[in-house]
This record gives C-alpha cells, sequence and structure tokens, in this order.
C-alpha cells in the first residue's frame, strides 16, 4: 500500500486561507505521506479567460520534487449528460484541459466523473441509467483515447447517487473497452447508494486503479433533530441524503459506521498494492482528524 492524502482532506484550511497547497504539501510529507492527490478545490488550475494557470501547476510539480512527495493523480468533478450537446462539448474540453495539466504535473492517472452528483434532473432511476448510458461511454471513450496519447490512466469514481454502484460502475468501465480505462475505487462512496461497501468493494477491487478511503456516520433522518432536509451537497460537516433513505455524515476513520477492518482485508486479500488516499470530509478540525485517519488506516493495514 502507498498511502497518502487527498488535498480534499484539509480543504477547510485552503477555503480560510490558513493554508496554501504548498502547505498542504509540506503537512502530507511531514505527516509521512508517500503520495498526495490533487482536487482543484480552491485552487485555481485554469484562469478566468480558461487558459491553463501555469506558474501553479509548475510551483506544484516543483514543489513535490523538491520535498520528494510524489503526486499520485488528478482528480476532477464533472458532468457528460448536460442538457445540450453545446454544453456537453464544452464540459469534454474542459475535462481534456485537465488532462493536459496532469500531464504537465507528469501524472500518468486521473480522475474525471461523468455525472459528479446525481442526474442533472434528479432521475436516478435504473431506468434513466440506461437512456444516458451511451453518452456516459462515448464520453469515457473520447476522454481516455485523448489521456492515450500521454500514457495516462483515466478512472471512473462511485461518486453521487447516479454514477455510483458496483455494477453501473463496472458497467461503464467494460463497455468503454479501453485498456486505460479504471476505477478510483471510493470504499465509502458505496453508501451513497444504500450498498453494502464490503461487498461492493469485494466486486470492484479488481478494477481499482487508485482507492479512496474513507468513513461514514450512518443515521436514520427521523433520529437526528437538527437534520436539514434540504442538505444536497456533501460539504465539511453536513449530513446528506442517500439515494434511498439515509443520511450520511462524514467521519474520522474507525469512528464511523463503516467496517473498515473488512473493507482494508478484503484490499489488502486480493492483493491490490497501489496508491490509497485518505478522503476526510468531517466536522473535525481537518489537519488533526487526518492525522488520526492516517494512523488508523497504517494500524489496520499492517493487521488485517
Amino acid at each position: 500500500m502507498k498511502l497518502g492524502i487527498s488535498s480534499y482532506s484539509l480543504v477547510q484550511h485552503l477555503r480560510d486561507k490558513t493554508m496554501t497547497i504548498y502547505d498542504v504539501m509540506d503537512w502530507a510529507k511531514e505527516h509521512g505521506c508517500e503520495h498526495l492527490e490533487l482536487v482543484p478545490f480552491e485552487l485555481e488550475f485554469l484562469l478566468k479567460d480558461g487558459s491553463i494557470n501555469e506558474e501553479l501547476v509548475m510551483g506544484i510539480k516543483k514543489k513535490s520534487e523538491e520535498i520528494g512527495l510524489p503526486l499520485s493523480t488528478f482528480s476532477l468533478n464533472a458532468c457528460v449528460i448536460q442538457d445540450t450537446e453545446e454544453e456537453n462539448r464544452a464540459e469534454i474540453a474542459r475535462i481534456k484541459k485537465y488532462i493536459d495539466i496532469a500531464h504537465m504535473l507528469g501524472l500518468k492517472r486521473m480522475r474525471h466523473d461523468t455525472c459528479t452528483g446525481q442526474h442533472p434532473h434528479g432521475i436516478n432511476t435504473p431506468h434513466q441509467f440506461e437512456v444516458e448510458f451511451p453518452r456516459l461511454v462515448a464520453a469515457i471513450q473520447e476522454c481516455a483515447d485523448y489521456a492515450a496519447q500521454y500514457g495516462i490512466n483515466t478512472t471512473l469514481e462511485n461518486h453521487g447517487r447516479f454514477v455510483n454502484g458496483a455494477d453501473r460502475i463496472i458497467r461503464l468501465i467494460e463497455a468503454a473497452g479501453r485498456p486505460n480505462v479504471k476505477m478510483t475505487m471510493d470504499v465509502g462512496n458505496f453508501r451513497c447508494v444504500n450498498e453494502e461497501n464490503v461487498v461492493s468493494v469485494a466486486k470492484c477491487v479488481k478494477y481499482a486503479d487508485m482507492i479512496h478511503l474513507k468513513d461514514f456516520y450512518i443515521r436514520d433522518p427521523q433520529k437526528v433533530p437538527n437534520f436539514n432536509e434540504g442538505v444536497s451537497g456533501n460539504r465539511h460537516g453536513d449530513f446528506f441524503v442517500t439515494a434511498y433513505g439515509e443520511i450520511l455524515r462524514g467521519a474520522i476513520l474507525g469512528h464511523g459506521d463503516l467496517d473498515i477492518w473488512k473493507i482494508l482485508k478484503t484490499i489488502k486479500d486480493f492483493g491490490y498494492d497501489g496508491h490509497i488516499s485518505i478522503e476526510f470530509e468531517g466536522m473535525e478540525e481537518c489537519c488533526h482528524a487526518t492525522d488520526l485517519c492516517l494512523k488508523t488506516a497504517r494500524y489496520i493495514w499492517e493487521r488485517v
């Protein structure tokens, strides 16, 4: 296992400007991370005119080399089932620009979503997935073919409530039929569509080129008095609604309701020895919480 963190884990401090991305990189190195995963939240990789912010990109690459902290992947939120073809082409062009950024960073892997949250119109049914399936596959193929010129793998994540669930992700990967299309397997996100996490991890681990490691509190909304049913996003500290009525909130690894021991045993028994990123998204102070996540992940991995 090559354990590191996603920059998203410390986004609280990127957002309040108490840390820069270079501070995040120093923190990761000081806490024994073997790699850093980049996400664009609070980082202006694209300037207002749509051009690449080369100063930021090359600054991060230089910092990575200086402190000996490898960059493992770049993860991008995206949606390729927009209302119009013009909007869809613009979104695919944006994904390609981030593939260019990944190449500039020296990366050989990039995650791009095909639908980050739920379906744009909130229709998350199996029927609607079949309706959108050809467009999803075509976009995955186009982006993978573009990335192939750089020797980059593209990965799909089980993310949100539409492009999520083990069977949906596996179908997309297999239908794409590209050797450089793989999976960023988020061990927690399966619960967003109410799947049993250990079972889904067992189904998907053979497709994984990257793993996100997280934990969730799982609750009945009727038993959480302050829960706001209008919450639709997964902001740090919020409960949010799953596809079938539970609510989840990010937890420090090992503190929540997921069976992290069984999940990590399943991954280790399969023989996965690639990159794993802590993705903390709870309400606790993020540096302390992420440090605990790293320590817990190492502790469990050594014992399963």
